[in-house]
């Protein structure tokens, strides 16, 4: 009886450190094409850790002479969250940065994402980090260019 006991407790431990293995998570995505005087892409991200979640999305497109930008982010779950977009024009450039963070104490997740349209290239890139209090934080990158 006793060596079943410690078999139970010593499996009820694994799945414990397996749990918190995968208790953080990051992942990117991003797509773009060219084609002539058009181009369309964009990227965006989402980080999770613990009960904290963060996520944010840029796109862009541009045909001839018009052009069109979009981004935001959203944060939640922490007893600190925060999001932020900004925006920014001008006759040659279009450039939108998404943030967004929720912490709650040493627990975080974080997503930024900043895309641009310059020469009719749409450009864009993301990262995100998830922390959770001892264990490395994770991290994913994401970037497209439509000119390259």
């Amino acid at each position: 009886m006793r060596t079943i006991k410690t078999a139970l407790l010593a499996g009820a431990l694994l799945a414990g450190a397996g749990s918190l293995a995968v208790a953080q998570s990051a992942s990117t995505i991003g797509a773009g094409s060219a084609s002539g005087t058009s181009a369309t892409g964009g990227t965006g991200g989402s980080a999770a850790a613990g009960g904290t979640s963060a996520s944010t999305l840029g796109v862009g497109a541009t045909s001839g002479g018009s052009s069109a930008l979009g981004t935001g982010g959203s944060a939640a779950g922490g007893t600190r969250d925060s999001s932020s977009t900004k925006l920014h024009g001008n006759a040659n450039t279009m450039n939108g940065m998404a943030k967004a963070r929720a912490q709650d104490k040493g627990t975080w997740s974080d997503s930024k994402t900043h895309t641009k349209i310059h020469k009719g290239e749409v450009s864009s890139r993301t990262k995100t980090m998830a922390h959770v209090p001892g264990a490395p934080p994770v991290k994913s990158t994401t970037g497209i260019n439509t000119g390259k």
